[in-house]
């Protein structure tokens, strides 16, 4: 009978190699079981269904027969590949490999540290924001020229967008640890921003933002702040200038320049031949945002600043591309123990 037939050379299989004859013999297009269905138009028509559900049901029961097999002659193989190796169960596992922080991670870290010292709190605000946090409260109405300054990511909700700075943080944290409260606050966070990107520029990045409101702050608050945050991130003994700006969520405003780490303020093609690397955006907190914040401009004033970590990380290491951040390279993320 061939189902016995077929059932006993099945179980005389032991390699592969059998299997695939054996496979070929009876389940091929040329083998056995599809002969006997080829068969069928040359029966009787009264035999014909009798026996076509007979070959099918012995195609089907051989099909899965073979399956069995063929997933036990796997396992003999597996287990005497692994009998022949010879492993030793006593010798000690493979220490798993440990992860390191993120280079960006590293250095916000660094500047978390700094500005605590200098009584600075964490403070964090939202990812997605409001047109009206992010431009209108801090002195950007709608058709205000400065909103080209940034590129904005719009969603399908009307007035709900993708933060291009952590400047709303600003409105977030004075009205909560405020009004009338004196507060320091550094806000970081990512950013976002519709614009093409490069070796210098990212469509996503951190930025770090920090804000100090009081009762008797000026501008020799803001420059002395910069200048110790210069002097711990970069090196005891930065030189330090400050460019005229503008933002408009500050007045004045200005730009602040540390003496190029790499060449010693002579000049080389990190800094331009300038001598100089920007490090941050910075000014005094703006009457109309510190009022939309809720503190009254004749009683309170403050300043603010703003910087970019991955830049930082690029002076200090000597980083070229910045895209090498968000690129999920191990080459490039390993060298940061």
């Amino acid at each position: 009978m061939l189902r016995d037939k077929a059932m006993s050379g099945l179980a005389a299989a032991g390699d592969e190699a059998a299997l695939e004859a054996w496979r070929i013999e009876y389940l091929g297009r040329k083998g056995q079981v599809l002969e006997l269905l080829r068969a069928i138009p040359d029966l009787p028509a009264a035999e014909r269904p009798a026996f076509g559900q007979a070959a099918n049901a012995l195609k089907g029961e051989l099909s899965a027969a073979f399956d069995e097999r063929a997933q036990a002659v796997a396992q003999l193989k597996l287990a005497a590949e692994l009998a022949a190796e010879g492993v030793d169960v006593t010798l000690p596992g493979r220490r798993p490999q440990l992860g390191r922080l993120h280079p960006s991670n590293q250095t916000l870290r660094e500047i978390y540290g700094i500005f605590a010292a200098m009584g600075f709190q964490v403070y964090t605000s939202p990812d997605v924001e409001t047109d009206e946090y992010n431009f209108e409260l801090l002195n950007m109405p709608p058709g205000h020229p400065a909103r080209d300054m940034w590129d904005t990511f719009y969603t399908t909700t009307p007035g709900l967008i993708m933060r291009t700075h952590t400047s709303p943080g600003q409105i977030h944290a004075m009205r909560a640890l405020g009004p009338n409260r004196p507060i320091r606050v550094i806000l970081p966070g990512m950013c976002y921003r519709y614009e093409q990107v490069t070796a210098r520029s990212e469509m996503m990045f951190h930025q770090v933002e920090g804000l100090a409101i009081g009762r008797h702050i000026t501008m020799a608050d803001l420059k002395g702040v910069i200048a110790e945050f210069a002097n711990q991130l970069y090196g005891a003994g930065r030189k330090l200038r400050f460019r005229c700006s503008h933002f408009p969520f500050t007045e004045p405003s200005v730009e602040a320049d540390v003496d190029c780490i790499l060449c010693g303020g002579k000049g080389c093609a990190v800094c331009k031949y300038t001598g100089w690397l920007e490090i941050m955006g910075a000014g005094m907190v703006h009457p109309t945002v510190l009022r939309n914040g809720g503190y009254g401009p004749a009683e309170w004033s403050g300043f603010a600043f703003g910087m970019g970590p991955e830049r930082i990380t690029m002076l200090k290491q000597g980083i070229t591309d910045i895209r090498y951040f968000f690129g999920n390279d191990l080459r490039f993320l390993e060298q940061f123990g």
